[in-house]
C-alpha cells in the first residue's frame, strides 16, 4: 500500500477498534513505504490476527467479507479481468453487480487499487474483503498455476527454453529468470513443494497438456490454463535440461536427476521421461533429502508390535524386513527404526537407490548399477568395513539375498525391503530366489508388512452412526464397535477439501518363532505361515485397519483400499 492518505485510512483504521493511535500511525508509516499489504503489516506486527481484521474492515466499509472455498464464481466473470492483474495485484473477480466488478482483496485501503483494476478491466470496482491465502488458492485453482506465465506467453507470441545451467542449489522461491517456461516449470514444482506432493506426472493428451500430484498417496489434477498444451515441447525439453537428459531424444525412456532447494529445503528429484503417442510423459518423484525424521513410536504401530520391533532392532545379529509395494512407507520405516538404534557406539552402513534422506551419523552409499556399483557389490564392500549394522535398499536378486544372510550370520544386524503383500510371503519370496530354507529360517528374524492409509483430517472429519449391515459386508468386526461412533471424511481448507490430512502406516509384525522356522524349513506355502502366525497372535493388516477406523483415525473404505482381498 502506497502513499495512504492518513487523514482517511487512518480514520477507518481507528473505527475498526483494534489499534491505539500510535498502532495506527506506525502501521501507516510502514505501508508507505510499500513492502506488504496493510493487513499482512498488522498480522507481522502482532495487533491481530488476518480474519479478525478483515472482517473489522469490512464491516467498517460496509463491503461483503468473503471466504473464497465457499463462493461460486462464474467462467465469464474470470474473465472480465486480465490473468496479470489477478496475480499482480492478489484479487479475484467474484461477481458482476450493476454494471460493476465485484473484486476480492486483501487490501481494500491501498489508493490505486481500484483505479489500476478499474483500467485493466474496464469496468467500475467494488471490493470485497478476503483472506491474502484465500485468494491466491483461488486463483490458483480457478485460473490454474502458473496461468499468469503462460498468459504472458501467449502475448508474447514466443518463449524461451534457457541453455543448460547450474541449478543444484538454485532456492525456486528466490528464483528470477527472464524464460517464461523455466518460470512456469518452477511455479509447477514449488507449488507440488507446497502441497508435499510426492510425485509429478506431466501427460501430454490429445488435446490438453496434463498436470497431476501425487498428494498422501492418491492422484489430483492441478488445474492449468487451458492453452497449456501449446507449450508442451518447450515444458518438457526445460524439465529434461535441468536433469542433463538428452532434449532431442524423444524416441526412447530416459532418467535423470535435478537438485533444488524450495523455500531452503533440499529436495532430490527423480526424472523419468516415456515416449507415448501424444509426446513424451514426464513423471518427477519428489525427495526431501533432510526431512523430519519419525520416531518409532510415532509409525502408528500397536503397542504389541512396538514393542516386539523394540526388542527385534535391539538383537546383535539377524534380519529384518520390510515389505509392501512402492510407495507404503518402507523407506520411513527403516529410518526409524535406524534413528532408534543410532548411537556413537555402533558403526551403521547403508547401500540406497536414492538416498531418500540424510541422517547424520551413518554411512549412506548411492548404489549406482550404471557403473558396476550394484547393492551386491556395495554388501560385500560393507563387510570388509567392520559395520555393526547394515540397511540395504532392497533384496532384488539371489546374490544380494545371499550376502545379506551371510551378513547376518556372522554376528551383523541387516535391515532391508521386499515387495511381498503380506510378512508371511517374504519367506516365499526368499526361497523363489533360490534361498536355503534353513538359511532363511535361520536369518530372518522378523517381517514387517505395512501399507499407508490417508488419515482423516481433524478440523473437518465429522462422525457418522455405524451401518452394522454394510460394515459386515466389508469383513468389519462389527462386534468390536461396542456403541462407537464412526468417522467420515468432509472437506475444509486445511485439507484442500478432500477430508484427508496426510497418511499413517497400518502394520502386520510377523516375528520368526521356532515354528515359523520349522514350517519355512519344510517349504510350507505363504498361507499356511501366516495362519500359524495369528494362531501366535500376529494381527493382520486389516485387523490393524479396523483398529485405526475404530480409534478415528481412517475410514473403512481407506483400510480396504490398501489391503488385499483374502485379508
Amino acid at each position: 500500500m502506497a502513499n495512504t492518505g492518513t487523514s482517511y485510512a487512518g480514520r477507518l483504521l481507528e473505527r475498526t477498534g483494534l489499534f491505539t493511535p500510535e498502532q495506527t500511525a506506525a502501521l501507516l508509516d510502514e505501508a508507505r513505504r510499500g513492502e506488504a499489504s496493510l493487513s499482512a503489516l498488522v498480522v507481522r506486527n502482532g495487533y491481530a490476527d488476518e480474519r479478525t481484521f478483515l472482517e473489522a474492515l469490512a464491516g467498517v466499509l460496509h463491503v461483503p467479507f468473503m471466504r473464497l472455498a465457499d463462493t461460486a464464481i462464474e467462467r465469464e466473470v474470470l474473465d472480465r479481468l486480465p490473468t496479470k492483474a489477478v496475480f499482480q495485484y492478489n484479487v479475484i473477480p467474484v461477481a458482476v453487480e450493476e454494471g460493476a466488478l465485484r473484486v476480492a482483496t486483501d487490501d481494500p485501503l491501498n489508493p490505486g487499487l481500484a483505479e489500476s483494476l478499474r483500467v485493466a478491466s474496464g469496468a467500475r470496482i467494488v471490493f470485497a474483503v478476503s483472506p491474502a491465502e484465500d485468494i491466491a488458492r483461488a486463483a490458483r485453482t480457478l485460473y490454474g498455476v502458473g496461468a499468469e506465465t503462460v498468459d504472458r506467453m501467449m502475448q508474447d507470441g514466443r518463449f524461451e527454453v534457457a541453455e543448460e545451467e547450474t541449478l543444484a542449489k538454485a532456492d525456486l522461491s528466490q528464483l528470477d529468470q527472464e524464460a517464461s517456461i523455466v518460470k512456469f516449470v518452477n511455479q509447477v514444482i514449488w507449488e507440488a513443494a507446497r502441497q508435499q506432493a510426492t510425485d509429478i506426472h506431466v501427460e501430454p493428451m490429445e488435446e490438453k497438456l496434463r498436470i497431476r500430484y501425487r498428494i498422501d498417496g492418491v492422484l489430483h489434477e492441478t488445474p492449468v490454463p487451458p492453452q497449456l498444451n501449446r507449450f508442451q515441447a518447450a515444458i518438457i525439453s526445460r524439465i529434461k535440461v535441468m536433469a542433463n537428459l538428452d532434449i532431442a531424444e524423444k524416441r526412447l525412456p530416459m532418467d535423470g536427476r535435478i537438485g533444488l532447494r524450495v523455500e531452503g529445503q533440499d529436495i532430490d528429484i527423480r526424472v523419468s521421461t516415456m515416449p507415448t503417442v501424444y509426446g513424451e510423459s514426464v513423471s518427477l518423484r519428489l525427495l526431501q533429502r533432510r526431512g523430519q525424521f519419525i520416531g518409532l513410536r510415532d509409525l502408528g504401530m500397536n503397542e504389541r508390535d512396538c514393542g516386539l520391533i523394540q526388542r527385534i532392532i535391539h538383537r546383535p545379529n539377524g534380519i529384518v524386513l520390510v515389505t509392501g509395494p512402492t510407495g507404503s512407507g518402507k523407506s520411513t520405516s527403516l529410518y526409524a527404526y535406524l534413528h532408534e538404534i543410532n548411537t556413537i557406539d555402533v558403526r551403521i552402513l547403508t547401500a540406497e537407490e536414492p538416498i531418500e534422506y540424510e541422517m547424520g551419523g551413518i554411512n549412506q552409499v548411492l548404489v549406482r548399477p550404471e557403473i558396476g556399483l550394484s547393492f551386491a557389490r556395495a554388501l560385500r564392500s560393507f563387510l570388509r568395513q567392520d559395520p555393526d549394522i547394515i540397511m540395504v535398499g532392497e533384496i532384488r536378486d539371489l546374490e544380494t539375498a545371499e550376502i545379506a544372510i551371510q551378513a547376518s550370520l556372522t554376528g551383523h544386524l541387516v535391515f532391508s525391503t521386499l515387495h511381498t503383500n503380506d510378512a508371511a510371503g517374504a519367506f516365499t519370496r526368499l526361497l523363489d530366489m533360490g534361498v536355503e530354507p534353513y538359511l532363511a529360517a535361520s536369518a530372518v528374524e522378523a517381517v514387517v508388512a505395512q501399507r499407508l492409509v490417508r488419515k482423516l483430517c481433524r478440523t473437518c472429519r465429522r462422525a457418522v452412526e455405524p451401518e452394522a449391515e454394510r460394515l459386515a459386508e466389508a469383513g468389519f468386526p462389527v462386534d468390536r464397535l461396542e456403541g462407537r461412533e464412526l468417522y467420515e471424511p468432509d472437506g475444509c481448507e486445511a485439507c484442500r477439501g478432500t477430508g484427508f490430512h496426510g497418511r499413517g502406516g497400518i502394520f502386520e509384525v510377523l516375528p520368526a518363532s521356532e515354528t515359523i522356522e520349522s514350517l519355512v524349513i519344510q517349504r510350507s506355502a505363504s498361507n499356511v505361515i501366516r495362519q500359524e502366525a495369528m494362531r501366535e497372535g500376529m494381527q493382520t493388516l486389516r485387523d490393524d485397519g479396523w483398529q485405526k477406523v475404530l480409534e478415528g483415525v481412517t475410514t473403512v473404505e481407506e483400510v480396504l483400499r490398501v489391503t488385499e482381498e483374502n485379508e
